[in-house]
This record gives C-alpha cells, sequence and structure tokens, in this order.
C-alpha cells in the first residue's frame, strides 16, 4: 500500500467508524474524545471544537480548554417539515447555544453542545426523522440543490435526486445508530461498503444540483455538480462536471481554488445519473491523493489525471459514454426575497437571515417567529445556499395567517429593508468556535458592511448587487474565491482583499492585496468604487470590470 496519512490508519482501524468513541463518552473526566476519535465523529456528523474567547483565560488557571461539540444534520436539498422545525428548535435549546445556525450548504448546525449532551441531542433529532450522518469527515457531504421551488416547473423532479444520491452515498455501517441510539449490533463483522470499503474517500466530496438560469446553489464550486438541462419545460438530463472547490493553504502554492469542469451529458435516465455520480465518485476513491490532505480533494485528482482520463475512467466504470455536454445559460445567482408563487400556484417567502443565524434578540426575533409559523403546520421549510430560509409549498387559502407572523415579528419589514449588499454577502463561522480560524467572519462582516454602506451611497451604488464574501481562513467555507469582493483572513483583524470574480459563480477572484486592516480595506474600496462607477460599461458589473481593469 502506498504512503498514507495518519487519518487513513484511523480510518482502517476504526472498525466500521466505531473506534473508541463510546469509551470516550463515558469518560467524564475531560470534555474531549480520545484523539483518534477526533477524526472518527466527523463522519458521524460533528467536530469537536472550543470557545477560542476563553482559552488564553483557562489555560493561565491550568484548566482544559473549554471544548464542545458542533453537530451538522444531513438534509438533501435543505428540506424540512414544520414538525422537523418545531423539534430542532427546542434541541437547540435545550443542548446547544440555542442559535440555529444556517450553513453554506443548506443544512443547519448546532454549536456549544457538550459531551454529555450530544447522544440525547442525537435522539431527540433522531425521533423527529433526522440524522448527522455524513455531514462531515470524508464521505460524500450534504447534497445541495437549487432551492426555491419557483425556479422552474420540474423543480421538485430535479429537487428528488439530491435525496436520491444522499441515500445512495450514504456509508453502510450502522456505527451511528448503535453509538448514538443504543441499536444492537448485528454479529462482529463489519458492514460491507461497496463504495467505501474501509478507507472511506481521501478527504470529503461535496455535491451540487443547479437549475437554470439560476445558479443560486454555486453549483461549480463542487467536487461534482450536476446542471439540469431543461428543454420545453422537460427536464432531458443533466450535465456532469467535476472539480470543484475553493480551500487553500496560506504560503503552500500547490493548493489552490477551482471551478468544477464540465464532463459531459447524461440523459433523464434515474439509474444511469446514479451510476455516473457513484462512479465520478469511485474514481475519486481510487486515485485521490492518500499521503497528503491538502492535496486530496477531487480538484486535485482530476488536474492529476487530466480532464480527459478522468472522463475516460468514469466511462468505463459506467458502460456507457457521457454524451457531448448541453449548453445551458446562468444569468444570475440570487435568492428571491420575498413572496414567490410556483407553477403549481404554491406560495414561497424567502427570510433574510443574515450569516444565516436564527436567533432571538439583535433587534428581531427570528428563532420565535420561525417556531410559531411551524406550530402552524402549513409550510415547509427549504435553505438555501446563501444561508436564508425560506417558508414554502404554502396554499393560497393559509399564506394571510403565515404572512400575518411575518409582519408581527417584523420579518417582512426587516427582508425588505437589508441593503443589496447585506443580502448577497455570506460570511463562515470563524471565531469563537472554528479552530481553524484565523480573523473573524460571521461576527465581523456585518460590522464592516454597516461601514461600507455610506461608501456604496457615495457612488451610487447602494442598489448595486455585488456579491461580498468573508472567511476566516482560506479554506473557502463562505466561499470567498467565488465572490466579486472576496476577503480571506490572515491573521486577527487583518484580511487579504480578492476581486474580480463574476456575479454567476463561473470565475474566480484573484488576490489584489495582502492583509488588510479595516482602515485599508475601506480606503481600497472607496477608491476602486469611484474608478467603477467613472469607467465602467453599461450594465457591467463590479466583478467583470476589476477583472478587465485590474486583474487581467
Amino acid at each position: 500500500m502506498s504512503e498514507q496519512s495518519p487519518v487513513e490508519k484511523i480510518k482502517i482501524a476504526s472498525n466500521g467508524l466505531r473506534g473508541t468513541l463510546k469509551e470516550s463518552l463515558s469518560d467524564s473526566y475531560t470534555g474531549a474524545v480520545r484523539e483518534d476519535d477526533t477524526n472518527l465523529i466527523k463522519f458521524h456528523g460533528m467536530y469537536q471544537q472550543d470557545d477560542r474567547d476563553r482559552r488564553e483565560e483557562r489555560s493561565a488557571k491550568k484548566l482544559e480548554w473549554l471544548y464542545s461539540f458542533m453537530l451538522r444534520l444531513r438534509l438533501p436539498g435543505g428540506f424540512l417539515k414544520p414538525e422537523q422545525w418545531v423539534a430542532m428548535h427546542h434541541v437547540a435549546g435545550e443542548h446547544s447555544t440555542g442559535t440555529i445556525k444556517i450553513t453554506t450548504r443548506q443544512t443547519v448546525q448546532l454549536h456549544g453542545i457538550l459531551k454529555s449532551h450530544i447522544k440525547p441531542t442525537m435522539q431527540s433529532f433522531n425521533l423527529a426523522g433526522l440524522d448527522s450522518i455524513a455531514t462531515c469527515g470524508d464521505v460524500n457531504r450534504n447534497v445541495c440543490c437549487t432551492s426555491n421551488p419557483g425556479e422552474s416547473p420540474v423543480h421538485d423532479e430535479v429537487f428528488q435526486f439530491a435525496s436520491k444520491i444522499s441515500e445512495m452515498a450514504k456509508p453502510k455501517t450502522q456505527a451511528w445508530y448503535e453509538i448514538w441510539i443504543d441499536k444492537e449490533k448485528i454479529g462482529e463483522k463489519t458492514e460491507e461498503d461497496p463504495l467505501y470499503k474501509d478507507r472511506y474517500l481521501p478527504r470529503k466530496l461535496k455535491i451540487g444540483i443547479a437549475v437554470p438560469p439560476n445558479n443560486d446553489v454555486d453549483v461549480f464550486i463542487n467536487d461534482i455538480a450536476l446542471i439540469a438541462i431543461i428543454q420545453n419545460d422537460k427536464l432531458v438530463g443533466f450535465n456532469l462536471a467535476a472539480g470543484g472547490g475553493l480551500g487553500t493553504t496560506h504560503g503552500n502554492p500547490n493548493t489552490y481554488a477551482r471551478l468544477a469542469t464540465v464532463l459531459g451529458f447524461v440523459e433523464n435516465d434515474e439509474e444511469k445519473i446514479l451510476k455516473a455520480v457513484y462512479e465520478t465518485i469511485t474514481v475519486q476513491r481510487d486515485f485521490g491523493n492518500r499521503a497528503d490532505r491538502k492535496l486530496s480533494r477531487l480538484k486535485y485528482t482530476v488536474d492529476k489525471l487530466g480532464v480527459d482520463k478522468y472522463r475516460e475512467e468514469i466511462e468505463k466504470r459506467c458502460g456507457f459514454k457521457l454524451e457531448p455536454a448541453r449548453p445551458y445559460t446562468f444569468t444570475e445567482r440570487i435568492d428571491r426575497y420575498g413572496w414567490m408563487q410556483s407553477a403549481d400556484k404554491k406560495w414561497h417567502y424567502t427570510v433574510f437571515v443574515e450569516n444565516g443565524r436564527v436567533l432571538d434578540g439583535e433587534g428581531i426575533d427570528f428563532k420565535t417567529c420561525l417556531l410559531k409559523i411551524a406550530e402552524l403546520g402549513k409550510c415547509n421549510f427549504r435553505f438555501t445556499a446563501n444561508q436564508n430560509v425560506i417558508l414554502t409549498d404554502i396554499s393560497s387559502k393559509d399564506k394571510a395567517a403565515i404572512e400575518v407572523l411575518l409582519n408581527e415579528y417584523g420579518i417582512i419589514e426587516y427582508t425588505d429593508k437589508a441593503g443589496a449588499l447585506r443580502k448577497n454577502a455570506i460570511a463562515c463561522v470563524a471565531f469563537n468556535t472554528c479552530p481553524l480560524a484565523l480573523a473573524e467572519g460571521q461576527r465581523y462582516l456585518p460590522t464592516l458592511i454597516s461601514k461600507l454602506e455610506p461608501i456604496l451611497e457615495k457612488h451610487s451604488m447602494h442598489n448595486d448587487n455585488i456579491v461580498m464574501r468573508m472567511t476566516g481562513c482560506p479554506n473557502g467555507c463562505g466561499r470567498s474565491p467565488n465572490a466579486e469582493i472576496g476577503f480571506v483572513g490572515t491573521a486577527y483583524g487583518k484580511y487579504n482583499l480578492h476581486i474580480g470574480g463574476d456575479r454567476l459563480g463561473e470565475r474566480l477572484n484573484t488576490k489584489f492585496k495582502d492583509s488588510l486592516n479595516e482602515e485599508q480595506i475601506l480606503t481600497t474600496l472607496d477608491e476602486l468604487f469611484g474608478v467603477y462607477t467613472k469607467e465602467k460599461k453599461e450594465n457591467e458589473t463590479f466583478g467583470d470590470f476589476s477583472h478587465r481593469k485590474w486583474i487581467l
């Protein structure tokens, strides 16, 4: 066997991802789990974290860091029934910080779960028909899909593929049920898993499905991307793309962000579509880098093999050829705030949730309002890849009851009043819980936007739908490399400024300046906006102008 990273050895020896998790849970002397288990809990949907705001204080007192766990749900396409929202609301209040965090992958995270609360949390979710299986770790993560049913008459047909792919790519081990739900293990033999075997994947693998002309799901940042091809309001198949991924490492030129490359077209045949996705995964499983985890994502495998070789390997395993890619066009990359009606006459209301943080306070009681709406049982919930929530599938007779609550709690006014820049912005969690963060993310971006809004007003740009994103490190969770303006944390209070990405998600940005503080960010953008408003072509976006003016 070729050289392996330490994590590879942990996976092989884990007995189907069981490891010593039961022993770790029973150890009441520490708030952490055993070292090897910190890798295995990811496959169960969790990351071990600590409160970084209190590290120094606790270290000075010779106390263990304040460990807790972040748990992420598996929600293909970001769909929740109303009773599941109610359950999630109460679980968040009883076992976590209370904040429901909508992620950029259409699911939710709960932070601050103490070790003794993990099992009750898992069991409560299981009773609601929810789980966290394979939402972290070296497996297929949550499958994303264009979220708003109003985007296309064939939305539901496309949307169903998110669940089908998620189920197909779910690990076969029953470890999650045994450890968290106390399901009895059947026999001593570890379950056979034809897809993942005993080594799983070299790294995480993300899948996204988009319904043109709206690239709201940012489909090309995924390891595997499916673009629905629709003709005369009928789904005729998908273009299959591979090799997207945004994470890099500061100072390591061998790492880079990449958008997925379209490989070909697969007709609307469920067996063929699932087979093509499955074998795209197996090629990564068999050819991906297992020695250096910084170079192990599928994007590096595509570039190592070459696009043509990767396609040939997929076709050989599938037993059929990919057809030439079909034409499609993206014209926007937005969430449609407010009310929208779909072809089936159902109504959908998209709520603006800044940085995806559903909580009460800070001037508006989101959490209480959404609970009351869920308790009505008159709508489902869909999360967007831009960290918002859609109240969805509402009949005309029920629309007024939901609108009353949205008005009573000020949600409609809040959504309507938010500026264009704020509505298009994304930030990762970063401090205080992410162990990789070098700078702030979601706690700081709203403040920065408040300071940028007068500058936009000065340049008559306040209604411009600029896509701005911030990450506290170069790992790309807030999709900053795929924005017109991206901020990448380098140290506390310092960010690299990236510009020149396009508005549709089809071109990455480029680093423009290194390690700027807030004053330098505001001054630099003021200058750039000034040049843009004077020299831009008609209808030219800031990203396109920046690329033409300063990057090319």
